[in-house]
Parts: C-alpha cells; sequence; structure tokens
C-alpha cells in the first residue's frame, strides 16, 4: 500500500508565518515522490476560535464564572467583541486595510485592561503610520480576549505556545501525562474537530507531528491521543526541535501508548527510513528513532543510508498552507521582535549547522549545530526564486544559527547579478569580516536587519564564552550595518557561571553606549539557562558551577538546575536590565545613573564613559589585501572629454556623471585615467559572472598607467567608494 503522509504543526507557534519544518519535508518528499500534505494546526484553531461564531459559543460556555473587574468588563461587552472579531481579524490578514481608521480614531474596539499601557506608549508610537498603530491597538483587543479565555475557558492558552508549563523540564512525564487523561478542554474539542475534518479528507497513512517547543507539546499529544482513538491504523510519529534536544534519553514508555516513533535530528532519512518500516513490516532497518520493543522504550540506529547533503533535500514546499489568513500582530515596540510577528516571512537556511561552533552555552555537541555544511549562493537563489514564485512573497528570513559572512558575501553577490527584488534578514556573529564594504554589498541586496550574540558584554566573560569577539569588535561590526542602513538587534545575557556583580553592571554600561552611540537599534535580555548538550551542562566544574541534581529524568532532560561558585542570585537584576534597555531603544534615560534602574545597591560601573565612541572612532585601515573582490553596484556613467588650461598649460580632462537612485553626483579626473574607469567599472560590475581582485585591477592599470596607489586614494575614487564601489 503506498504510504500517504499528514505532517502537522501542532498549536501554537506563530500567527504571522508558518514555522518551516513541515514545508522542509514536504519539499524533501516531492523529491522522492512521496506523496504528502501539511497543516499548520495552529493558526487553524486561532481563526475558528477568534471567529463571530466561536465568541458567540464562548462567551456562553466558559467553564468558570469571570472573577476579575477585568474580565467582567470583557463578558458585559461581550456583544462588542462579537461584533468587531471577524472585521478585526480580516484586518490583520491585509484583506481590510480601511477599517484602520475607524481603529485609530479608538472608539470602535472595546478595550479592556491590556488598553491600559497604552498612554505610556503614546511616544512610542507616536511616529508610527496609521496601519501599523491599528495594527498595535488590533493586538491589544486580541490579548484582552485572550485574558477572558485564561481565566475563564482554559487557562492554558497563549498565542504563541500552549501549555508551555507542562512542556519544560519535564524531566517526568507524570504531568503531563494526568493532563491528557483529563477531559478535552475547549481548545482541544475545536483542534479535534479540524483534525477529524482534515483526516477524513486526506485519509492518510502515516501522520508526523512537528513540534519545535515547550509549547506544542501537549497539542501534540493531544493530537496522537486523538488519532489513535478514531484511527488506530495509522501510524504515528513525532520529530522537531522539543524532541531533538528534550528526549535523547527517553525511558518512558507510555509515551508509545501516544506515538509509534520518535525520531532525532535531521528528519529526511529517518521519516524516509520509517515509511519503509510502514509499507513493510519486516524491513527493521532504522535511522536514529524510538520505538517500543517488549514493552520498554529502544533506541534504533541499525540503517546504513547516510543523511542527505544540502543541495539534495529540495525546496521548502509551503503548499496546503493557508498563507494568505495568517494575521500580522504588533505586540512590543522592540523592532526585531516586531519582525518575528509582523508580515510573512519564506524561511530558509544558508547553511546546516554552525560554522564558530564553539560557543560553551551553547548545544554544539548535538548534529543541528556540530555538523555545518553551506548550501551554494547559486542554488540558494534558485530556492529564493521558485519560493517567490509558489508563495508570491518576497520576505525571506534565514534561520541560521549564525549566517557565514563568505556565503552571505556570495548570496548578495547573486542576488544583485540575478536583479532579484528581494527583502531579507538573519542572525549572525559580530566577526570582523562583517566590514564597511560588505554591510554596504548586503543591504544592497535586500539585507534589512541581523540579529547576533553580544551575551554578556565583558571580554572575559566572551572569552569564558569563545564567542570570538571582543566588545570593541562588536561596537565596529553594529557600526558598520548601522551606517548602512541594517537593523541591528543583540541578544545579551546574564547570569552566567561566575559573573559578578561589578561585571553585569559593567555589561549594562557597554549596552547603554552602544545604544546613545546610535549602532545598536534593538535588543533583549536573557537569563543564563545551562542545558544538557552544552559544553557548560556537560563540564559545569569547568565553568565554576555545580549540578544540582545528578539524576537523568524519564522524559525530558535538557535544562539543568545548578548552583553558581559566586553565590549570587542573578534573578533579581531581571528587572531592571530591562527596563534600562526599554528606555535605550527609545532614545531616552542615557544620563541617568545605572543605580536609578535598580532598588538594591549596585556599584559604580568601571567601564570609561568613551569606551565605545573610542571603540568606532579609531579603526581606520588602508591596507587593502591583494585578494580582496572588488566590485561596482552603481550604474553606468555618462562622460564627457574637455579641456583644462592654467598658466598657459592645457590638458585633457574627463567628466563622469553617475545617477543612483537617490541622487546625481559627477567625478573629473585625468583623460587617461577616465577611460581607463569607465572600461574597469563595466568589467567590475555586479551583473559581471567573473569578480577581479584588487591584484587583478591594480594590474590592470598599470599595464598602461602609472602610480596606481596615487589614483586609487584620489578624491574621485573615494567619491566612487561613497557610492558602491565596494572592496570585499
Amino acid at each position: 500500500m503506498k504510504t500517504k503522509l499528514f505532517l502537522v504543526t501542532p498549536p501554537f507557534t506563530q500567527l504571522n508565518t508558518p514555522y518551516p519544518a513541515t514545508a522542509y519535508i514536504k519539499g524533501f518528499l516531492n523529491t522522492i515522490n512521496v506523496e504528502s500534505v501539511q497543516a499548520d494546526l495552529g493558526i487553524e484553531v486561532i481563526l475558528k476560535l477568534f471567529s463571530k461564531e466561536a465568541l458567540t459559543d464562548l462567551f456562553q460556555a466558559g467553564t468558570h464564572q469571570p472573577t476579575s473587574d477585568n474580565c467582567k468588563r470583557i463578558f458585559a461587552l461581550q456583544d462588542e467583541y462579537i461584533k468587531t472579531i471577524d472585521s478585526v481579524i480580516a484586518f490583520l490578514q491585509g484583506k481590510n486595510p480601511t477599517l484602520a481608521l475607524q481603529i485609530c480614531q479608538e472608539d470602535y474596539l472595546p478595550e479592556a485592561s491590556r488598553f491600559a499601557q497604552l498612554e505610556e506608549l503614546d511616544w512610542a508610537f507616536g511616529t508610527m503610520g496609521t496601519q501599523d498603530k491599528a495594527k498595535h491597538l488590533a493586538t491589544l483587543y486580541l490579548e484582552d480576549i485572550s485574558d477572558f479565555i485564561v481565566e475563564c475557558v482554559d487557562a492554558n492558552f497563549g498565542f504563541s505556545r500552549y501549555a508551555e508549563r507542562l512542556g519544560r523540564s519535564a524531566n517526568s512525564f507524570d504531568e503531563l501525562y494526568e493532563a491528557l487523561q483529563q477531559q478535552p478542554t475547549y481548545i482541544d474539542n475545536i483542534l479535534f474537530s479540524i483534525l477529524k475534518e482534515r483526516i477524513e479528507t486526506i485519509q492518510p497513512t502515516f501522520f508526523l507531528i512537528s513540534v519545535p517547543f515547550p509549547g506544542n507539546l501537549y497539542s501534540a499529544f493531544r493530537c496522537a491521543q486523538w488519532v489513535k482513538q478514531h484511527y488506530p491504523e495509522i501510524k504515528i510519529s513525532m520529530g522537531g526541535g522539543f524532541p531533538n534536544t528534550e528526549l535523547r534519553s527517553l525511558s518512558d514508555a507510555r509515551v508509545f501508548e501516544f506515538f509509534d516513533f520518535i525520531t532525532l535530528d535531521d528528519g529526511e532519512v529517518p521519516i524516509e527510513e520509517l515509511i519503509s518500516n510502514v509499507e513493510n513490516p519486516d524491513y527493521n532497518l532504522f535511522k536514529r528513532t524510538f520505538i517500543l520493543g517488549n514493552g520498554s522504550v529502544v533506541y534504533k540506529n541499525n540503517s546504513t543510508k547516510l543523511d542527505y547533503k544540502q543541495s539534495q533535500v529540495g525546496t521548502p514546499d509551503y503548499s496546503d498552507l493557508p498563507l494568505d489568513k495568517y494575521i500580522s500582530v504588533i505586540e512590543i515596540v522592540n523592532p526585531m521582535h516586531r519582525m518575528w510577528s509582523d508580515g510573512r516571512w519564506n524561511k530558509l537556511t544558508m547553511a546546516h549547522g554552525c560554522y564558530w561552533g564553539k560557543c560553551t552555552f551553547c548545544d554544539i555537541s548535538l548534529d543541528y549545530i556540530k555538523v555545518y555544511e553551506p548550501v551554494a549562493a547559486g542554488l540558494l537563489c534558485d530556492r529564493i526564486e521558485e519560493l517567490i514564485a509558489q508563495t508570491g512573497q518576497n520576505g525571506f528570513h534565514f534561520v541560521d544559527e549564525a549566517a557565514p559572512p563568505a556565503l552571505m558575501r556570495a548570496l548578495a553577490l547573486e542576488i544583485l547579478r540575478r536583479k532579484l527584488s528581494v527583502t531579507w534578514w538573519t542572525n549572525i556573529r559580530f566577526e570582523k569580516s562583517f566590514t564597511q564594504d560588505l554591510a554596504l554589498l548586503l543591504k544592497a541586496s535586500g539585507c534589512i536587519a541581523v540579529s547576533g550574540g553580544l551575551e554578556v558584554a565583558s571580554d572575559r566573560l566572551l572569552k569564558l564564552i569563545d564567542k570570538g569577539v571582543t566588545v570593541e569588535q562588536v561596537a565596529r561590526v553594529t557600526r558598520n550595518f548601522t551606517q548602512a542602513g541594517i537593523m541591528v538587534h543583540a541578544y545579551l545575557m546574564y547570569g552566567y557561571p561566575t559573573q559578578t556583580v561589578q561585571e553585569t553592571v559593567d555589561s549594562l554600561e557597554m549596552v547603554r553606549q552602544l545604544f546613545e552611540a546610535g549602532i545598536l537599534q534593538s535588543g533583549f535580555w536573557h537569563q543564563f539557562a545551562m542545558t544538557a548538550h552544552s559544553p557548560v551542562g556537560m563540564y559545569p566544574e569547568k565553568f565554576g558551577a555545580v549540578k544540582e541534581t545528578e539524576v537523568v529524568g524519564t522524559f525530558a532532560n535538557n535544562d539543568i538546575n545548578y548552583k553558581d561558585s559566586t553565590g549570587i542570585n542573578h534573578d533579581k537584576f531581571s528587572f531592571g536590565l530591562k527596563k534600562s534597555l526599554f528606555n535605550y531603544m527609545h532614545g531616552i534615560c542615557f544620563d541617568f545613573d545605572l543605580q536609578e534602574w535598580f532598588d538594591f545597591k549596585i556599584p559604580k560601573t568601571k567601564i570609561h564613559p568613551d569606551f565605545i565612541f573610542n571603540a568606532i572612532e579609531s579603526d581606520v585601515d588602508f591596507n587593502t589585501k591583494p585578494n580582496a573582490k572588488v566590485v561596482w553596484i552603481g550604474g553606468k556613467p555618462s562622460f564627457e572629454s574637455f579641456t583644462k588650461t592654467k598658466k598657459g598649460r592645457s590638458w585633457e580632462m574627463m567628466s563622469l556623471t553617475f545617477h543612483d537612485k537617490k541622487e546625481s553626483f559627477t567625478i573629473q579626473t585625468a583623460k587617461e585615467e577616465g577611460e581607463w574607469l569607465v572600461v574597469i567599472l563595466q568589467k567590475i560590475a555586479v551583473s559581471n559572472t567573473k569578480t577581479y581582485t584588487f591584484q587583478e585591477v591594480k594590474a590592470d592599470f598599470e599595464s598602461d598607467l602609472e602610480d596606481f596607489e596615487l589614483f586609487w586614494y584620489s578624491k574621485a575614487v573615494n567619491s566612487l567608494r561613497e557610492f558602491g564601489l565596494l572592496i570585499l
């Protein structure tokens, strides 16, 4: 019997764009001619829940009466919510843009407690356009309804996570298993109605559930439980980020009351082998798969098939997903978080794994980080063009652990060569390869933002983390991106083992200076968490930490409780760090003493007040590597010769006029140099497949002319350097 796969992401991940795991797998299955259908059950449940029909039912079916004043208010205004909900959802789907004018008058939407924050955010959203302000107000309105659902209907509800507490650090399966024995919740029943309809239509023989996060885990088990009860003949498998990191030492046999298989790491070969097992039970070859054997959990890895190269896995396929029905929300004013939740992004990967692969807090022992394999720029551009044709969207989020600078350069050149109009962003390491010129090239190709880990802004701790960067270097790289017009978001960390109070304060001062200098636009503080597959988790004693428990759980094992040898309670810094950052992101409070952010005594910072300013002022380098690539991303000039006369002497000059998107400019050179320039700019134009090195350009000049250095550092060439003559 031919296998038909049903691939799902259970509720909930993102509202604005599909999580890409099922699209990746479907793209691969296309290459081996296996039929599959995919669904994002999260967006389907949300759209059913936030509808006129469901809200009418929900207000009547609330399992608890509202007790808080806030929910009593929402309940009293239920007619207003029921009347407006369908229009608001259509607006957030981009289908009803004129509604923005009504929403912004602030007498259209019913308002509950989420709107209380509006007064203090007025200054933050003051410069927003009507559409953005309306999106933010509509988001607050949905969050009010969400608050009512949590209090009166289902305490586990959350827009981008569901029953996340049950999935977080669940060393034992007991609590989740007990929750699964309870009567289905209101949300569960909506999920089941969708699942029933889809399975009856698709009639799959194999059901694959991707679980990226703890907030998808409960719903994944509910889906599997419902299918087992109603369609016991369908085989069910779990894969994705959660099992890859959390379930590597799984031993609780009760999990297999719900699932037949759980696969780890890259899914292509494990799924291909599972298909063979489903079609032929005697096949009995598995790749990185847990199964139940004689009542116990057995890990099977007896297949000799090698994992596929990145060039062989196909282009992600987003068909079946309701791309026109995702909703864009603006929850908070953090610019990078807004990009996560607003707009539709096609997700792609430049490279599998991380090219650095050394950070001691990271899961570098696992294949998703450890196995580094880049995709050729040409193939990436082929995939970009395929996805634009398939989805009608030209926004791309490259979901790399850290995008490699050389590959980003090659990709940008290829995008420009093919004259593609794309908008893209990605995650990077703030390393010195990101020069001013590379940043300008990336911007020209459509890059609008980068995020990267500054982590702890302390050189001692960056060395302990093995980040491979210094704070000075990060400052220069963020300056290069900012000057090119690319937004920069920094991941910040506090509470790393052995971090002192002084280092936390100094780290905050570095962050304050980066924002004050205008070279960082967005950031987020995370508290350090020790994980089982990171060097810190594997060898805590090397990092001044002690594990609190050595017992390995029978279900999820990733987060580790530990004691820091310093004995410092890092939790207490959380509020002050986040509050100061919120203000810095809006360009205010730079003159506040750092002590003002904390309600306990902190030491004075030891960082020089001009540390960042000095770092970004002091790195002019006139040396150009002979093998550096020279690329012209500007247009063809118009030119004319003229004669210049001074003190009775005459000589031939040339005037070259260039037009870029914003302005026109003219340079003048000696005629011979001007003629050479016209020819060389055509040779080094980004539209050509051959790229020239600095050494080749110099040799070309010196074949007929003299003193290349004098010409190269002249006023004329400096003008070109400002308008698209790049050294890469």
